[in-house]
Order: structure tokens, then C-alpha cells, then sequence
């Protein structure tokens, strides 16, 4: 049985273009942008108040295109996309999308890499992506430098995203204003000339999504790709706007634009539809409640551990004036009932949802609508989306409240992993229906109050960790320990933590070897070498347990679930005692 959106949900109005590069869908109303001079300014700094009109926002992108081609070498319709790949490392600026869609405009390639990352991940995206520049900003300028030296590129090719109140920039290295400057100087990009169908065959993002196994994989998303989840998504959104009166409203910018998350459903979708995006680089509580009160931000984007943090700390909210707010929607990984509740006695005239993608269908599957809100699910299929669920068998599941894998059909499903062909085929398939993204995610399809389809995720099937919107692998993180002489073996999980929701927790083997050493120095030790070598979200905050052997299959796969059940029990005697 296939699944559909909802009647109410509207159909697309037409295939999303294929032909075109995602910053001429941005910036062209004959494809639904709202009008450019109805539009509030794209993206506003939450901390300075500084901002661009839309007008300003791409022509910035123009001349920083203008400038890179200078510098690089490079020209719009010469050279493969391949040989004009660039990294984006930084925290949230108003310029991030202009840098993007600047890289667009030569027909290259960005590659958006974690803020949090070490050097090491960071070169391994850069090697990987074979990047021939990389965007960063000073907080984590050491860390780029390391990464982009190891990877091969050259001091000059490394620029600078400006941020609020942070101290001058080395005096070798251009800035993005520096770039705009230089790109006034200079003449007019030549227009690209595009065949039929190349937008939905050309990689504009690598995004680094963390599998099941091994190190982070390379989703190649296409123009086409990006250009219909933001059709999509707005499409679906406009309805319920629409009943509550709203044209255009003020959103939060605080998801990382390297996020796939952040980058189409906040950078992309909110300006398209001409709202106006508050930019704040990282989470800090006073400076978010503060942008809230200042802006009048009416939309807030965020992950369950911020309002986890915001019921924690009612003292501090209970300061700032939130009565603009309308809509609260976490992504990235469930919202739980209890904090649902809690969030709506404490700010009953909000509107809670919840949705749900991945970086494979870049983005939303599905979304809960104000107007149909059914708590706990992930909302219903957003436009242009099938849907099937099967059982452990691959038969199709047709029954409401049955659970199996949830396998997608969209034109946002993305093109497949870079030069990972095993990987590629294990998610993405064909059938007589057409091509289907196996999600790896167990769900269930229930009816809401209006009797309209929402689905709801009951489990993990790919067994990744999700701490504060990160996904965490743990095969990841056990390839890592295994290099550590004091670990035979290893299996690593995810346990509860009150502060990030998941974190991981290592059951680690010993070697004989260390029979004579205490188990709190050898831990100690295991913790310092992931700490040295692996982004903070990684680290090991469910601590070490050390067991005689890790649990298997026959097959030798780890049976993570008895380590769960053993966590569980552990924690329920845990609180029997207190």
C-alpha cells in the first residue's frame, strides 16, 4: 500500500525545475518566490541587528562570485562541477547562503561541514569532497588551517565569514566583504548555459551524513533536489499560514546552515516564501530569549535539548517577553510527550510540531500542521511525497499502528552517496513504482482528531545516536577506539542523558595486558583519546563499562539491543534506590 499526503496538503503546481541552479529558483518569482518587494530582508544578525535586503543578499552572492572566479580561475561554463569544489566551515553568518549560491553561480559544488568538527574530521570531508577552498570563521580558524593544510590547500585560498565581535582577521586572509570589494572590480560573469535536466543531475551541496558504519558518507544532493523540498515544504506550510492570517513572519536562524535541516528548511524555505531569518551563530540562552524579545520572532526552529533547556530554566525565560511566538517545531529527533505537555502549560498559546528527513531526501518527509496538530507523530506527507512501509520481510504493510521501515518516494530524494556504490544501493532502489529511499527508520501511520494520516517514528533501525541534533555512528566511533592499545573490542550505544537527551556510552574489552591496571585510569585514558581527536558531540558522556565480551550474532554483528536492555536495567536500579 502506498501512502499519500492528505487531500487538504495541495499538489505541486508544477515539476520542479530541473534545468536551473537553486539561487536563480531563489531569486526568480516566475517560480512562486513571493515578490522580492513584498519580501522582509532575508537574514538579519540576531546579536548586531545587522542585515541585507533581498536585493543586496544577491547581489553580494554575484560579486562574491566574480571574485572566487578571479581568484580561482575559475569560469561558470568551463571545467567539470568536480574541479571547483569549495568548503563551507563557520558558524551561521547573514552571508552564508550568498557564499553558497556564489559557488552555484560557477557551476561548483559546496560542501558544508560541522562547526563542531576536529581537524581531522574536517580534512577528511575536505579530502574526500576534493575541495579546492575552504570558508571559515576566526573561532575555528585553527582548526581549518590544520584541516585545509593537511588536505592540500593553500593558505590564500582560505576566506574569512565576518561574525559579530570577534577580534581582526589575519591580514593575509580576504574576508567575505573583502571578496564583494574585489568582485565590484571586476566584469560580469558570463550567463551559465545549462542543458536540459542538468539541475536535477548536478551535485550542488555534499552534505556528510554519519551512517551506520565507518566514517561520515558524502550525500550528493542535486539543484533539483533542493529546489523541490523547498517547494514542497512551503507549499505544505502555506495552507495553515494561510487560516491564521500570516503572509510573511520572522524565523530563527539558529540550526547550523551546514545542517540539512538548517540549510533548506530555515536558509532556503523561510527566505524563499520572503520571511525574515534571525541569525544567531550558537546557542546561548540569554542571547536566543534576547533575539526573541528584539525580533519578534514568531517561528522558532530548534532541537529537543533547547526546550529540554528552556523548561529548565523558567527563572531565566520568565525575563524576556516571548508573546510573539506562534509556532515551536523541533526536527532532528523526537520530542517527547511529557515535554510537549509541559512546553504547552507553560506556553499555552503555542503551537507545537514536530517533522521529519533526512540529508538522503534533503529534507522534510513529512510535518505537522498548525492545523491539524496530532501529538507525538511527525506530521503528515508533505506534496510531490509517497510512502511505503514494509515488514522484516520487504511485504508491504497496509494496516494503521503496524510498525515496519519507512521507505520514501520524493523528488528531493537525493542522487546517492559520493563514490560509495555498496552504500548507494543499499538505500536507494527501483521498483515498479519507481525509485525509493530506504530511511532505515521504523514507523507507524495513524489517523489525527480530522482523520488525516500523520506517521509517527517508534525506532531507530540505523543505529545512530543523536545528541543535540548530531548523529553520532557509533561503528564511527568504535573504529576509533579499537586504535586504542587498551581496547580488545568494543560496542558503543546510546544511553539517556537529562541535559542532551542521547549520549554515547562505550562497553569496552580489555587485552589481557591490562589486567594489572585499574579500570578508572585505563577509562580516563579511553576518554582523553576520543576527546583529543573527535568532535565535542562525540565524546563519551555515557562513560565506559567494561564487560567480558561484547554481545554477537553468528554472523558477528553486534547485538546492541542486549546492551540496551542491559543499560535499562541498570538505570531502574539505579532509581529503585534513590
Amino acid at each position: 500500500m502506498v501512502f499519500y499526503p492528505p487531500p487538504w496538503v495541495p499538489k505541486l503546481p508544477f515539476d520542479p525545475p530541473d534545468s536551473i541552479t537553486i539561487g536563480e529558483f531563489m531569486r526568480s518569482e516566475i517560480y512562486g518566490r513571493r515578490p522580492i518587494d513584498k519580501s522582509r530582508n532575508p537574514f538579519t544578525c540576531g546579536l548586531t541587528g545587522k542585515t541585507h535586503t533581498t536585493t543586496e543578499a544577491f547581489e553580494r552572492s554575484d560579486l562574491i562570485a566574480k571574485a572566487l572566479g578571479k581568484i580561482m580561475g575559475w569560469e561558470p561554463n568551463v571545467d567539470s562541477p568536480w574541479d571547483k569544489v569549495i568548503g563551507v566551515f563557520s558558524f551561521n553568518t547573514i552571508d552564508y547562503l550568498s557564499v553558497l549560491h556564489s559557488v552555484h553561480r560557477l557551476s561548483g559544488i559546496a560542501t558544508p561541514a560541522n562547526v563542531a568538527y576536529s581537524d581531522s574530521e574536517l580534512e577528511h570531508q575536505l579530502k574526500s569532497s576534493g575541495a579546492k577552498a575552504l570558508f571559515t570563521c576566526l573561532p575555528v580558524l585553527e582548526t581549518a588551517r590544520k584541516a585545509a593544510k593537511a588536505a592540500g590547500i593553500p593558505e590564500d585560498k582560505i576566506f574569512i565569514m565576518d561574525l559579530p565581535y570577534h577580534a581582526k582577521k589575519p591580514a593575509h586572509l580576504k574576508t567575505v566583504d573583502d571578496l564583494v570589494e574585489l568582485g565590484r572590480s571586476l566584469p560580469e560573469l558570463e550567463p551559465l548555459r545549462w542543458s536540459k535536466g542538468q539541475g536535477a543531475r548536478q551535485v550542488a551541496f555534499l552534505c556528510y551524513s554519519s551512517g551506520t558504519s565507518g566514517l561520515p558518507k558524502a550525500v550528493m544532493i542535486s539543484h533539483r533536489n533542493v529546489i523541490a523540498n523547498t517547494m514542497q515544504y512551503c507549499i505544505y506550510e502555506d495552507v495553515a499560514r494561510r487560516k491564521v492570517g500570516v503572509e510573511t513572519q520572522v524565523e530563527l536562524g539558529l540550526l547550523p546552515f551546514s545542517h540539512i535541516y538548517g540549510l533548506v528548511v530555515v536558509a532556503h524555505s523561510g527566505t524563499w516564501r520572503g520571511d525574515e531569518v534571525i541569525v544567531l551563530p550558537k546557542f546561548d540562552l540569554p542571547e536566543y530569549l534576547q533575539a526573541i524579545e528584539k525580533f519578534k520572532i514568531n517561528h522558532l526552529l530548534v532541537v529537543p535539548p533547547i526546550v529540554v533547556r528552556m523548561l529548565s530554566s523558567q527563572d531565566v525565560c520568565k525575563k524576556y517577553d516571548l508573546s510573539s511566538v506562534r509556532l515551536l517545531f523541533t526536527g532532528a529527533a523526537p520530542l517527547g510527550k511529557e515535554t510537549v505537555e509541559e512546553m504547552h502549560r507553560i506556553y499555552p498559546t503555542w503551537t507545537i510540531g514536530q517533522g521529519y528527513g533526512m540529508t538522503e531526501s534533503a529534507t522534510v518527509v513529512c510535518s505537522t500542521s498548525e492545523h491539524d496538530v496530532h501529538q507525538g507523530t511527525s506530521g503528515s506527507l508533505v506534496p510531490g511525497t509517497r510512502a511505503k512501509i514494509v515488514d522484516a520481510d520487504g511485504k508491504e504493510i497496509t494496516d494503521y499502528d503496524t510498525p515496519g521501515e519507512l521507505l520514501v518516494q520524493s523528488p528531493s530524494v537525493t542522487l546517492g552517496y559520493l563514490n560509495n556504490e555498496k552504500a548507494t544501493s543499499e538505500a536507494f532502489f527501483w521498483d515498479e513504482d519507481g525509485r525509493w529511499l530506504r530511511t532505515g527508520d521504523e514507523v507507524i501511520v495513524t489517523k489525527s482528531a480530522l482523520g488525516y494520516e500523520h506517521l509517527t517514528i517508534v525506532d531507530r533501525l540505523k543505529e545512530l545516536i543523536k545528541v543535540k541534533g548530531h548523529q553520532v555512528a557509533p561503528a564511527e566511533l568504535e573504529a576509533h577506539l579499537l586504535a586504542h592499545p587498551a581496547v580488545d573490542d568494543v560496542a558503543v550505544i546510546a544511553v539517556h542523558d537529562d541535559r542532551d537527551g542521547e549520549v554515547p556510552k562505550a562497553f569496552v574489552v580489555t587485552p589481557p595486558s591490562m589486567a594489572s591496571r585499574k579500570d578508572e585510569d585505563i577509562a580516563a585514558e579511553i576518554i582523553k583519546h576520543v576527546q583529543d581527536h573527535k568532535a565535542k558531540y562525540k565524546w563519551l558522556k555515557g562513560g565506559i563499562e567494561f564487560i567480558d565480551a561484547v554481545p554477537k550474532s553468528p554472523s558477528g554483528k553486534i547485538l546492541r539491543r542486549l546492551l540496551r536492555d542491559r543499560e535499562r536495567e541498570a538505570r531502574r536500579a539505579k532509581l529503585a534506590k534513590l
